[in-house]
């Protein structure tokens, strides 16, 4: 007999989301930091500060990331960056964010910044009073510097460096030898300042200033004697610059990047920036020359550099336009007067920056290069910039005798020739100069100091999640962490000697350490709370990154939300796990903080029932940290400790109502807007008001 059983009807699985798109992600992060700009509750200097930050970026996003001759050229594409059917999507946005900026900065900047008396004037608006004295300045300070090039086949298309302001010219009429060249090429030296300020002799009671691009151009005419100046502009090209050495085949990686260096501002060129005006004639002719399609092209009215126009912040003597000042108060933790060896004894001292000052982290070193029982010092240097006083402290750590160990990662972008130079001045003293291991990037911030007491020797570390630059120090949300404690300490120590000799690395009891197990420790982590939650448990994970682009640590967190863990994930910049999308990452929320300091912490956090655990990292959660950096995270155990981390760190950031954007299912952020108590709650205001309560108690 058959048996007709209803079966239950098969539901189709919904389809895994697709990850969203790094690169539009990063040009996201931009639109968010250009938000300040147009805020009117930011002070003027300071709107303008942030529209000039967001051309640097996209400086940097082209230098590294954009490769468009590839395309141009119809060669093979380049896994992780430009493919060609995304170039053409990415041109279209990045096309847009520019002309939001120049709107924005003709617009509203600066008529608002002319309200004031404070204007950057044009030929056709300069009295006479105004002409002659600009032209008094070609004659004396510009024109000696100039050598305009005629094109022809003796003269080819010079030479032009990356992101250099220069102008292209037609003329009519012949040469000095009868010939009908009609192209020239200005150059425009870098010494030049890109503003000047006009004396109050001709500028009266404002604050007038010419952009250097606008005295050339009002002069022209006189480089080119004989002949007719018709079509003009300027231009500027951007260009590859990301240093590629092939770490294999090179016996001195320090000669080999010093010698990439001569040729970084020459690299391919992936981006011509034009004036508005330029005609299809003379943009065609750049394009051609630089063999670029004509989508890499971009019109701007006004300046094509923006970046320079930092210049005027240091050039208007107008506090009342900028940001309150604000003094960071010495490290809470830190007695006055006490050794810090001492204190350390007693406990482990978190320093959060920059609401805290890093010379806490200064005066740490100052103590043991003052001490006579250190004996050695050993620290790894990422970014710490061109003058340092924590690189003159190690030089003052050889002269006294102390055994200095320096691992200084040569191919940290665009300070390479910093760090070349600090390398080779250690080197040149006595110290111990390392260039970590072939391949990697050494990316971890710590320092150990060894000390005699009694008969035996005790260390002492400083773990960060930011670099050693005092400068950044005061821009960057960071937090160091100082201790005594020997388990992380004797961990540090068999890193710094890994490092050395590059034998096999101990079991670590604290360390998370990248390329070896930091990795497969986060997703295991994650699973682990994925797993917990699908058993009916209570578990949260907070993270706090600046970046989440990769692929296994974001399937980990998808996985882990869909058993139920409860996800929140404070990410600043590029973020390519698709939040909010229903059936896959409801339990997922993403946001970003943009704020008046360049968020940069690492904070992770898990909590399986009543079990709590707090991370601290130097690195992202990107792929290249993972697998092709050597990175570190570590946990904080003192629960009093752990605490204020959660509070400062995570807590503030997911009630932020002012600076905080939150990440839609579509891949869209929205300005998120509180009611109540959140709509005026900004975290990073609310921990400069705490901390400078510290500071007056």
């Amino acid at each position: 007999m058959l048996s007709f059983v209803r079966k239950p009807k098969l539901q189709t699985p919904l389809k895994t989301p697709d990850l969203l798109d790094r690169d539009h992600s990063i040009l996201a992060f931009n639109e968010r930091v250009l938000d300040w700009a147009v805020r009117d509750d930011v002070p003027l200097l300071e709107r303008l500060r942030y529209l000039c930050i967001v051309s640097s970026n996209l400086d940097e996003f082209f230098e590294v990331r954009a490769e468009p001759h590839l395309i141009a050229n119809q060669a093979r594409e380049r896994k992780g960056l430009f493919s060609v059917g995304s170039f053409e999507r990415l041109s279209a946005s990045v096309h847009a964010i520019v002309a939001k900026q120049y709107t924005l900065y003709n617009e509203k900047l600066m008529p608002a910044f002319e309200q004031l008396g404070i204007k950057i004037i044009s030929h056709g608006e300069r009295n006479a009073a105004q002409r002659q004295w600009v032209k008094q300045y070609f004659e004396r300070d510009v024109r000696p510097l100039l050598i305009p090039v005629g094109l022809d086949p003796s003269h080819p298309f010079p030479q032009v460096a990356n992101k250099s302001l220069n102008f292209i010219v037609r003329l009519g009429g012949r040469d000095a030898f009868g010939r009908e060249n009609e192209i020239a090429i200005v150059k425009v030296p870098r010494v030049l300042p890109r503003l000047i300020r006009m004396p109050a002799k001709v500028s009266g009671e404002r604050a007038l200033f010419v952009s250097l691009s606008s005295v050339i151009r009002a002069h022209l005419a006189e480089l080119f004697a004989g002949r007719h100046v018709g079509q003009f502009s300027q231009f500027r090209v951007t260009r590859h610059s990301d240093l590629a050495v092939d770490e294999d085949d090179v016996k001195n990686l320090r000669m080999a990047l010093r010698q990439g260096l001569v040729h970084r501002h020459y690299g391919q060129a992936v981006r011509l920036e034009v004036s508005a005006g330029c005609s299809d004639y003379l943009s065609d002719f750049l394009l051609k020359q630089f063999d670029l399609p004509a989508k890499a092209l971009y019109r701007v009215a006004g300046p094509v550099n923006l970046v320079r126009l930092t210049q005027l912040i240091d050039l208007v003597d107008r506090p009342d336009l900028c940001f309150t000042p604000y003094k960071a108060s010495f490290p809470a933790q830190m007695g006055s007067g006490q050794s810090i060896f001492e204190q350390l004894k007693q406990g482990d001292i978190l320093i959060h920056q920059p609401f805290e000052s890093f010379d806490g982290v200064l005066q740490f070193l100052r103590e043991a290069v003052d001490d006579p029982q250190v004996l050695a010092i050993k620290q790894t240097i990422y970014r710490t910039g061109p003058d340092s006083e924590l690189m003159d402290l190690l030089r003052e750590a050889v002269r006294r005798g102390k055994e200095v160990t320096v691992v200084v990662e040569l191919k940290a972008r665009f300070d390479e020739e910093a760090n070349i130079n600090w390398a080779e001045m250690l080197e040149s003293i006595g110290a111990q100069v390392l260039y970590g291991v072939v391949g990697l990037k050494t990316h971890a911030k710590m320092m150990l100091i060894t000390r005699r007491e009694g008969k035996s020797l005790k260390r002492y570390g400083h773990l960060s999640t930011g670099n050693y630059n005092p400068r950044t120090a005061r821009l960057y949300t960071d937090v160091s962490h100082i201790t005594a404690d020997t388990a992380l300490t004797t961990d540090m120590e068999h890193v710094f000697v890994h490092l050395a000799s590059q034998s096999r690395l101990p079991r670590l009891r604290k360390l998370w350490f990248a390329p070896f197990h930091l990795h497969r420790n986060m997703i295991a982590k994650i699973d682990a709370l994925g797993a917990a939650a699908s058993r009916g448990k209570d578990t949260r994970i907070v993270a706090k990154m600046n970046s989440l682009t990769d692929e296994a640590l974001i399937h980990s967190l998808m996985r882990a939300g869909r058993n139920g863990v409860k996800i929140d994930l404070i990410v600043r910049g590029a973020c390519m796990l698709p939040a909010q999308v229903p059936g896959h990452t409801d339990n997922i929320r993403v946001r970003s903080v943009i704020g008046r300091f360049l968020e940069h912490s690492r904070v992770f956090y898990f909590r399986d029932g009543d079990v709590e655990a707090l991370y601290l990292s130097s690195a992202d959660w990107m792929n290249r940290n993972m697998v092709r950096r050597v990175e570190l995270a570590w946990p904080v155990t003192d629960p009093v400790q752990r605490q204020r981390l959660v509070d400062e760190c995570l807590v503030a950031y997911l009630h932020d109502g002012v600076d905080a954007w939150d990440l839609g299912a579509d891949g869209t952020y929205t300005r998120f807007k509180g009611g109540g108590k959140a709509a005026v709650y900004g975290a990073q205001a609310a921990l400069i008001a705490r901390y400078a309560d510290t500071e007056k108690a």
